[in-house]
């Protein structure tokens, strides 16, 4: 009898609330936060659509809101006089027009800039093929007209066909090459860039990696071009990238990831649409 006494059987009993727990205020906070932060997502959106001319207006408001009801501040509303209205600054109803002309004006240029440098590349194509000595480059020297400008790459084989294998190095027919190009290149305004790649074969020797090797192969083809007639100023690049902009990624030893790239810039355009 005295066990069954401490043997009381423990009984838990959960209350359940039912509805009213679904019912608070939080929500509304947080759904008038929402809205709020959509609202001013929508304004900040339409101010980014508009012209000049607004943004302007829109920002000489919040930095003094007075300047469009005519008083200087906050209780200067109280007067006799009724508020001089305040328009947005009017758009030049021309300006669109100019600015559409303007920018084909541009479009225009650039197309007869690449077409000038389509023309050039072929020419150098028909000086490589037939000049005595250069039968060697022959698919070996890619031209091709980028986004950038004219691209002349001078891409190596096994042997080492433009620079002794792992130097900097110029082969005397690449010197002949370089300033023939130069020569060509002297003749334009452009500007240029020059760039040098390695594949993705470690260099051995300590101290000297494949950055230096790139980028000091670049540099031996400016000097080059420089003595030969391309001017200074024009050069405004010399690049050494080493494995990291490969020509074929899919074989990073290849040694035609090897190779120089002389680039004749396009004049970038001088006009940005939507702004005077």
């Amino acid at each position: 009898m005295s066990d069954d006494k401490h043997n009381i059987p423990i009984r838990i009993v959960v209350k359940k609330k039912g509805h009213a727990g679904h019912h608070g205020g939080a929500w509304k906070v947080a759904y008038s936060d929402f809205v709020t932060a959509m609202m001013a997502l929508f304004i900040v959106l339409w101010i980014v659509s508009q012209n000049n001319s607004i943004k302007q207006a829109i920002a000489a408001y919040f930095k003094d809101p007075t300047i469009f009801i005519g008083g200087s501040g906050i209780h200067s509303g109280v007067s006799s006089a009724p508020p001089k209205p305040v328009l947005f600054p009017m758009e030049d109803p021309k300006a669109p027009d100019q600015a559409f002309k303007a920018f084909q004006d541009e479009i225009s240029k650039i197309k007869n800039e690449m077409e000038k440098l389509k023309a050039e590349g072929k020419k150098i194509e028909n000086i490589v093929a037939s000049t005595p000595g250069f039968e060697k480059f022959k698919d070996k020297i890619q031209l091709s007209v980028t986004e950038e400008g004219l691209k002349i790459e001078l891409i190596e084989n096994s042997q080492g066909l433009f620079f002794d294998v792992g130097s900097a190095r110029v082969k005397p027919e690449t010197v002949k090459l370089l300033k023939m190009i130069a020569q060509e290149i002297a003749q334009f305004p452009n500007q240029v860039i020059i760039e040098g790649h390695t594949d993705a074969l470690p260099y051995i020797s300590p101290g000297y990696s494949n950055w230096e090797l790139s980028a000091d192969r670049a540099n031996a083809a400016r000097k080059i071009l420089e003595e030969n007639g391309v001017k200074k100023e024009q050069i405004i690049g010399v690049r050494g990238y080493a494995d990291r902009q490969l020509k074929h990624p899919d074989r990073p030893m290849d040694f035609a990831n090897r190779r120089v790239n002389i680039i004749i810039a396009i004049p970038k355009p001088k006009i940005i649409v939507g702004q005077k």
